[in-house]
């Protein structure tokens, strides 16, 4: 490890995802900080793989600033949370596993910070790598490529006003302070095991806003993230709508808006959805997007209900 300490700490939480996780630790580790007298360090969190995860990293554990810890509890917030306590630095930055960052994304993320001191949560631009032979599908929308991390908001920084356009968790950054300040991550939001569960940076940049800190999206802050084949079918989207849903009707009642009023909101939605279904059904991006949405909202009311039953 480097003798002075680090002034941002890059942390990948990742589940069985060998096959791309080590490109992403490559990536982290070619960061230029150096060149600019930003110290960093790296840390894998292993949140237990049952793949060759452990021998991936421990292939690149000669590189100083990388370090593995091992988190038997599954859910990625969880994850997050143990990166945070092992982390060493003020800024915390969260790239997924299966994305690739630029040389400059950690040093973009610290000019930011450094700027300004009442910046909470950044993230930048993420644009798709799609695997060998296969080409976005006619049938997919802008809206639902977001699904797969794609997030572009212009060439220019934004302070982000709305939590709908928080940055996205693969491309993800924090200021410590803040985010002990609201007690970490939620382990009930984000994806636990082969679940969809989403939500956690809308919730968290809701957070920010609420208590007067700055949202910020970065253009420069460049990720490029891998689409897996398995996501590149309407089934997956389908199941990714169902648990947006389910997540949504949590955030809900975290901020205290649960009960009959969720019901209400969920008919509504998922009405709206199938009327621009039929309205839209010669084009297919907008057909299927609308599907997804109203499908969606039947999650959303089957929590809805759970909840309701449960209190």
């Amino acid at each position: 490890m480097t003798e002075s300490p680090p002034q941002i700490s890059a942390i990948i939480c990742t589940h069985n995802r060998d096959d791309y996780l080590g490109a992403a630790i490559d990536t982290l580790l070619a960061q230029d900080c150096a060149d600019y007298g930003i110290e960093f360090e790296v840390i894998a969190i292993d949140n237990g793989s049952t793949d060759n995860t452990k021998s991936v990293v421990e292939a690149r554990m000669p590189h100083p600033r990388l370090r593995y810890v091992y988190e038997p509890t599954l859910g990625l917030s969880t994850a997050r949370n143990t990166g945070a306590r092992e982390a060493k630095a003020e800024l915390l930055a969260y790239l997924d596993d299966d994305a690739e960052a630029t040389p400059y994304w950690l040093r973009t993320l610290h000019e930011a910070y450094e700027k300004n001191e009442k910046l909470a949560i950044a993230g930048g631009r993420v644009t798709l790598i799609w695997p060998p032979d296969i080409d976005p599908p006619p049938w997919l929308s802008d809206n639902l490529a977001g699904n797969l991390g794609a997030y572009d908001l212009g060439d220019l920084p934004v302070k982000i006003a709305k939590p709908g356009l928080t940055p996205r968790g693969l491309n993800y950054s924090l200021r410590r302070s803040f985010l002990d300040s609201i007690g970490g991550f939620d382990p009930n939001l984000g994806r636990v095991g082969k679940n969809l569960l989403s939500n956690e940076e809308l919730f968290m940049t809701e957070a920010a806003l609420k208590a007067g800190w700055d949202v910020m999206y970065l253009p420069n802050a460049l990720v490029a993230h891998n689409v897996a084949p398995e996501r590149t079918v309407r089934s997956w989207f389908v199941k990714r709508g169902w648990w947006q849903g389910i997540s949504e009707c949590y955030r809900e009642q975290v901020a205290g808006r649960a009960g009959w009023r969720q019901v209400s909101r969920g008919l509504e939605r998922m009405a709206r959805g199938l009327y621009n279904c039929l309205r839209y059904w010669n084009d297919p991006a907008r057909r299927f997007d609308n599907w997804v949405y109203a499908y969606s909202q039947i999650g959303y009311l089957r929590a809805t209900f759970t909840n309701m039953l449960a209190r």
